[in-house]
């Protein structure tokens, strides 16, 4: 029996052993009832402990299957991270090789272009030593109203490093290395001579590049300063400040009235009258004008009696002569002759306004014709 056995059978042996000890000189027939029962609970104990120990055996072999389980899975993912490893690997290696060809490529493409501008530049230079100087350092372009950049200012939005890198490109083939391996003292002393002309040639040129830097400096001063003086001109032409024109920004544009969209041609000075009074000066003119007017149409008016009433003229003082027959007749003829007096204040005023139209017209004329002038001037 097992030690399970012993467990469950012990303690039943012990009262059954003083059970036995108290009636087993009293009656056989309970010696056997108690034999009986004993024998039924080690049956059913043998039974349940078979059935666990088949329990305990197949926990066992699942418990056994699991591992291997897990074990063939530790495997099986060891060996895909391994396999996903190499192929990142792979992966890492080969777009760091296309980055590679890519800068070896771009390396290539612009020591080309560098190549080509290089020789474009000495033929430049060249054909600028052959030619003799005629008219003007300087040549004024238009600007390319397309939106494209031009070379210099796709030169200036490059970065440090881009820079760095084209001059060690451009160094690269401009500095020829010295192979002076294995020659002997004549070949030495000719390489040597043909570097000093190189030096010299190269110290010329530097000379007639700042000489001309100078000369181009200069000349933009100058016409920095005509344009200056012109605009002075200009403002002092349209009664603005010297120096409106000549700021970095445009002068605001003055109106003659805020409730109006016309220009204000008026001068400084006329301006300045209005804050001394010149407005009342103006309107009293203008009144004296129009009084003097009204009062001319007044004394020019024709003077008529008033009809007789009952053989006496209304309003006759004592002592007056009596007016001829037929007088009131010629008379109301002459006053239907002559027309009712039309002021003119509102002709005047039309005509008032004509003419400052007509004026604007011509200073507006006359300003187109000076810049086209200007610009023409420029060109030449």
């Amino acid at each position: 029996m097992s030690d399970d056995e012993d467990q469950y059978s012990h303690p039943e042996k012990k009262i059954e052993g003083r059970a036995s000890q108290k009636e087993s000189g009293e009656n056989p027939e309970f010696m056997k009832r108690q034999e009986q029962k004993r024998s039924d609970l080690d049956e059913q104990l043998k039974e349940y402990i078979a059935e666990w120990r088949k329990q305990r055996s197949k926990e066992e072999d699942e418990l056994k299957r699991l591992k291997e389980k897990q074990a063939k899975r530790k495997i099986t993912r060891a060996d895909e991270e391994k396999r996903l490893a190499q192929k990142k690997k792979e992966e890492e290696e080969r777009r760091q090789r296309e980055i590679e060809e890519k800068k070896q490529r771009d390396i290539e493409e612009k020591r080309r272009r560098l190549e080509e501008s290089e020789k474009k530049r000495q033929a430049m230079m060249q054909a600028m030593k052959d030619q003799t100087k005629k008219g003007p350092n300087f040549t004024i372009t238009k600007k390319d109203l397309g939106g494209n950049l031009s070379s210099a200012q796709i030169e200036r939005n490059k970065t440090t490093a881009q820079l760095e890198e084209e001059k060690k490109i451009s160094l690269s083939f401009r500095i020829k290395p010295l192979e002076i391996d294995g020659l002997n003292i004549d070949k030495l002393r000719y390489k040597a001579t043909e570097l000093w002309d190189t030096i010299v040639k190269l110290e010329t040129e530097k000379y007639d590049l700042e000489e001309r830097q100078k000369r181009q400096d200069y000349d933009l001063k100058e016409l920095k300063e005509r344009q200056k003086q012109q605009l002075r001109h200009k403002a002092l032409k349209k009664g603005l400040d010297p120096e409106a024109l000549t700021g970095k920004y445009p002068p605001k544009i003055q109106v003659a009235s805020k409730y109006e969209r016309r220009v204000d041609t008026r001068s400084y000075d006329d301006k300045k009258k209005l804050f001394e009074g010149g407005y009342d000066t103006l309107l009293a003119e203008y009144n004296e004008k129009v009084w003097k007017q009204r009062s001319e149409q007044f004394m020019k008016r024709s003077k008529t009696k008033l009809p007789k009433w009952f053989g006496e003229r209304p309003g006759k003082k004592a002592g007056d002569p009596e007016s001829p027959e037929g007088e009131e007749d010629v008379k109301a003829a002459a006053d239907e002759d002559i027309e009712e007096p039309q002021f003119e204040q509102e002709e005047v005023e039309e005509e008032e306004v004509e003419e400052e139209e007509e004026e604007e017209e011509e200073e507006e004329e006359e300003e187109e014709e000076e810049e086209e002038e200007e610009e023409e001037e420029e060109e030449e």
